[in-house]
């Protein structure tokens, strides 16, 4: 992605995002192949969060096809998809400390994301691209000792969030230079289709797994993190706190998910798939808001169309061209890293 900047002295005074540069095409790769080929196609849409594109072509797929994932795989997803928010905001955090020079932190935070990987792996069998979530359930249970494993991983993370919060948060050029910058007014939510933790920095309650509950949350005990102020440093402190809140969620999850049971709906061949004629759309909360996806089917071997909602299209693109007027030169990296956009999710 590129930001081309018109600047006034050292402020600038207009902005215009150029993307195109990533573009891989896999909404039309998809709709040129059958429903299974699909399959290891979404991962890839959004690099650092892989596993909420398979669940959400998932869900799509059962709708249209009438199937039932079973209760345990229903646990599994949600126990990867915190995984994977966890990860998520790893990244997130070691990018915005290094925007404004704290370079350590980042060291941090991949050092545990990486400890969070090797759960992946054991897990699915692969660290970044799992293709493990798939149309009628997942492709295996936990490994035994999984959750004395997990365990030690979170308490690593968590001393680690900690370390973070002093060095980063209470960090006195940490906070000169995000409080106050960057702010988004609240009645620009709506019209901007702003989600995630930019929208409940605002103060506003922004959260899918809350407002439309999927999957297995509604058995889980969790409130969304909000904050009030709106600005850089808000934002990140949402998604501190959010970390802290996954850990707890993953733990919820392993003590009360079953131990035995199908993981798997018995499928039709998949070579020859045939999904009745239908469309629907099917959202979720990811690290950075909500994400959807929209998927048509003609009753042939093949989807219609499909369309990706990623919320870094919005972020990064419209408002962030609007958040960026009359900001220092300097403070521009640090305002791009708060509103937490993948380009591959806007180039799909």
């Amino acid at each position: 992605m590129s930001l081309e900047l018109t600047v006034c002295g050292d402020e600038v005074v207009e902005a215009k995002t150029h993307v195109g540069y990533l573009h891989r095409g896999f909404e039309k790769l998809m709709e040129r192949r059958t429903f299974i080929q699909c399959f290891p196609i979404v991962c890839r849409i959004c690099v650092p969060e892989p596993d909420f594109n398979e669940y959400c072509y998932a869900a799509a797929v059962e709708e249209l096809a009438g199937i039932v994932a079973p209760e345990r795989a229903d646990w599994i997803r949600t126990l990867i998809l915190e995984m994977g928010r966890i990860n998520s905001y790893m990244m997130y955090l070691g990018g915005q400390a290094g925007s404004l020079g704290q370079g350590v932190i980042g060291q941090w935070t991949t050092y545990v994301r990486d400890l969070m990987l090797d759960r992946f792996e054991e897990l699915t069998g692969a660290r970044i691209y799992h293709m493990f979530i798939l149309p009628g359930g997942v492709r295996d249970g936990l490994p035994d000792g999984f959750a004395g494993r997990m365990e030690e991983t979170l308490q690593e993370i968590e001393r680690t969030m900690s370390d973070v919060y002093d060095v980063m948060f209470c960090n006195a050029v940490f906070k000169k230079r995000t409080v106050g910058v960057g702010y988004i007014d609240p009645a620009l939510l709506e019209p901007y289709g702003v989600t995630g933790p930019n929208a409940r920095a605002a103060g506003v309650v922004k959260d899918v797994r809350k407002d439309q509950p999927y999957l297995v949350y509604p058995q889980l005990d969790f409130e969304p993190v909000i904050g009030h102020d709106s600005d850089i440093f808000t934002r990140a402190d949402v998604r501190r706190r959010d970390v802290l809140v996954s850990i707890d969620l993953v733990r919820q999850i392993i003590a009360k998910m079953p131990k035995t049971g199908p993981l798997m709906t018995k499928l039709p061949n998949v070579l020859h798939w045939k999904i009745p004629r239908g469309e629907t759309y099917i959202r979720g909360e990811c690290s950075r808001g909500e994400y959807g996806y929209y998927l048509v089917t003609d009753g042939s071997g093949y989807p219609r169309r499909v369309n990706v909602r990623g919320p870094s299209y919005t972020h990064a693109v419209a408002l962030l061209e609007r958040l960026i007027v009359n900001v220092n030169i300097s403070d521009v990296a640090a305002l791009m890293v708060s509103l937490h956009t993948y380009p591959p999710e806007i180039e799909r």
